[in-house]
């Protein structure tokens, strides 16, 4: 078992203090690796023996940051200080310019400019410092180095602009970064912390994390539902937006599932908690949010990778830009020194960094608030790159709940016999349709009976002994092989197959008893869904199906699909989704999460439908739609090219920010606080536009 321990870090806020504590942490005797979430705070120490939480602590406290490994943090007081030396920096630094300017340079100016470097830098040398001792060339001991440098060669104005707008902007970017962790609180908060119960004759409120698990809890009209349980008295109408984004209320009687964090609307209820507050399925989406948000995205990587060399190269090179120009030509050491600090403050890649890991997180929470769970920011990107979709017909193209509308008897057979064999078949088959004939035997009246021998054959039918006679019961391809179709039979189930209805055929071995005409309506608002998939850049839309060809043909072309796969076994829906990925790439398959799992699994992207309460399915896909509503798939796209959109756009403005300031640097065209005004301006900028993820 892995010796794993998670710590919560305070004021962290920027990639390289992220960077460096992983770093130093790592180095510690008996740790086998650190890893920094940024957008969490938080930081996974994995040890190879006794673990030493202390010295992780010390470790990071040098680093000038608090780690806390019981997750609990006292809200940093710093945050609130650096505010108010922001703006005694931002005053002393506007009294120096207009003092400048009134009465020129005299004995008053240089203090002013002084007091508003040292406010404005208070944190900023004391991390610089910090930097220093642990030889890491981070943003604040640059910037330090900047600042001094400027005060040494007399551009005190500088100095003090500079350091007044880089503690403004850290001031800003903390509150951008707190915006963009507290996305996912907004699915926490839905959530009550206490819960009405009974216990021992008497209604009591207690906390959610004390309720045991078959307790009645009591929810009155208009609050939210504290845990997951079954409805053991009264009616009401619930709304689940928390858990599968879909704002209309569902009518829920006894007997009815609920979920924690969903909102009773009408009506008193009493519900018997079925599972503990750490498992209910809002703390399962939460856990598998904040799961996906640590995990690094492929353009994060690409990004960390150019990160890594770029900041080496621009020091060195502004040490070059300080020194050979002096040396060699005898130009001006003070001119030349200036245009050196200003590439020192354009060294840091703070902008570059945070670009891709902001958006990422944003998108993800912007999916789950629309019922949309997505495990990773690989998969947010692989949805903005999809070309192809295959989608399951059962439950996904259609409702899903098939229902018997016919029956059609031959060669003898009393009707109720043959309802009563099919139903007894049917009763041992995992079979999307098996559910269908058992009801509608139910429902008629009619009785199972034992069946011995039983035996499946997968994606074909099966068979039994029923009163000593061996019966089959399948597909019209089952019992082609078995030679007892004839003309007449296939002429009846040609109209059955054209009428969108899929034929069940039951029989014994040398002939044919009866046909079950099943039908499973087309789920509303599909038609639509597969036009907007299209207007999203999806070139290719696949219906991959078990069911005979013509009912397959008649539904696929209703819908507008541009290919249907029929009569598949499960290993064909694997081969197909293989092939398909040959051509296009990038393809995802839509399924139920249990039944199309190896196809899920050998899609791009696996996406499973309805998958409220379903464990197994949260489990099988890269992307699971909460509510069964297939309308959910276009904005997934959308969210996922619009994801793409916004870090290219981020990943230009960085890059491209940096270069124009360094070439402006070396000619001397810019200066010290113009440096960190597009340094940190870039930083901010790819902040909010990541931001923009999550809105509607």
């Amino acid at each position: 078992m892995k010796n794993i321990h998670n710590f919560k870090i305070s004021d962290l806020d920027c990639p390289d203090c992220a960077a460096k504590i992983e770093k130093h942490v790592s180095a510690i005797n008996g740790v086998k690796s650190a890893q920094v979430n940024l957008m969490k705070s938080t930081l996974t120490v994995e040890f190879t023996n006794q673990p030493d939480l202390k010295a992780v602590e010390r470790c990071v406290k040098e680093l000038g940051h608090v780690a806390s490994s019981s997750q609990q943090l006292t809200p940093p007081q710093s945050r609130n200080w650096q505010l108010r030396l922001t703006i005694i920096s931002g005053l002393f630094t506007a009294a120096g310019i207009f003092h400048y300017q009134w009465h020129g340079s005299d004995s008053l100016t240089i203090p002013l400019y002084v007091i508003a470097i040292l406010c404005g830098g208070f944190y900023v040398f004391r991390k610089g410092v910090l930097a220093l001792k642990n030889l890491s060339a981070d943003m604040n001991l640059l910037m330090s180095i900047a600042v001094i440098g400027a005060a040494v060669i007399g551009e005190w104005d500088e100095g003090a602009t500079a350091m007044f707008l880089f503690s403004l902007a850290n001031l800003l970017e903390s509150y951008s970064m707190d915006r963009a962790r507290n996305s996912i609180r907004k699915l926490m908060d839905i959530s009550p912390k206490q819960a009405l119960i009974h216990r021992d004759g008497k209604e009591i409120i207690i906390l959610v994390s004390e309720v045991k698990v078959g307790e009645i809890i009591i929810i009155k009209p208009g609050g939210n539902i504290p845990l997951d349980g079954k409805i053991v008295a009264g009616t009401s109408s619930i709304n689940q937006a928390a858990i599968t984004g879909e704002s209309l209320p569902l009518e829920k009687i006894v007997g009815d599932e609920v979920f924690a964090g969903t909102l009773n609307q009408r009506g008193t209820l009493e519900v018997k908690v079925t599972k503990l507050f750490e498992d209910t399925e809002l703390a399962r989406i939460i856990h598998l949010v904040e799961e996906a948000q640590a995990q690094r995205a492929p353009s994060q990587n690409f990004v960390d990778k150019f990160a890594k060399y770029y900041t080496p190269i621009v020091v060195g090179s502004a040490l070059l830009v300080a020194v050979l120009p002096t040396l060699l030509f005898h130009a001006p050491f003070t001119d030349w020194f200036y245009r050196a600090l200003v590439m020192l403050v354009i060294a840091c890649p703070c902008a570059l960094v945070i670009s891709t890991p902001v958006t990422i997180v944003s998108g993800l929470a912007r999916a789950a608030w629309s019922g949309i769970l997505i495990k990773g920011g690989a998969h947010l990107e692989n949805a903005g790159k999809l070309k192809c979709i295959a989608l399951d017909k059962t439950g996904t193209l259609t409702v899903g709940k098939p229902q018997v509308e016919n029956v059609i008897v031959v060669n003898g057979i009393q009707k109720t016999q043959l309802i009563s064999v099919a139903a007894t078949l049917e009763s041992r088959s995992e079979h999307h349709l098996a559910t269908a004939i058992t009801e509608f035997s139910s429902n008629n009246g009619n009785e199972s009976m034992k069946v011995d021998n039983f035996e499946a054959f997968p994606g074909k039918g099966v068979k039994g002994m029923i009163g000593g006679i061996e019966y089959f019961l399948g597909s019209h391809a089952m019992f082609e092989e078995m030679g007892i179709c004839d003309s007449k039979v296939h002429d009846t189930l040609s109209n059955i197959e054209n009428s969108h209805q899929s034929a069940v055929l039951v029989g014994r071995k040398d002939l044919l008893l009866g046909i079950f005409a099943v039908t499973d309506q087309i789920r509303e608002g599909a038609e639509e869904v597969i036009a907007d998939l299209k207007k999203n850049g999806i070139s290719h839309t696949v219906m991959l199906t078990g069911d005979n060809h013509r009912t397959a043909q008649a539904i696929g072309h209703k819908l507008g699909l541009d290919e249907i796969r029929s009569e598949l076994l499960p290993q064909d829906k694997v081969a197909v989704v293989r092939e398909l990925k040959e051509k296009y790439q990038y393809v995802a398959m839509v399924g139920d999460g249990v039944n199309d799992a190896p196809a899920l699994a050998a899609a791009s992207m696996g996406i499973a439908m309805g998958t409220a309460g379903t464990d197994a399915a949260l489990e099988t896909a890269d992307v699971a739609l909460m509510a069964d509503d297939l309308t959910r798939l276009p904005l997934l796209m959308t969210l996922g090219r619009k994801t793409l959109f916004i870090i290219k756009q981020n990943v230009t403005l960085a890059i491209g920010i940096k270069v124009v300031f360094l070439a402006l640097a070396i000619p001397g065209l810019t200066t010290l606080w113009m440096a960190v005004f597009a340094d940190m301006g870039a930083s901010l900028l790819v902040i909010f536009n990541g931001l923009r993820m999550l809105r509607k």
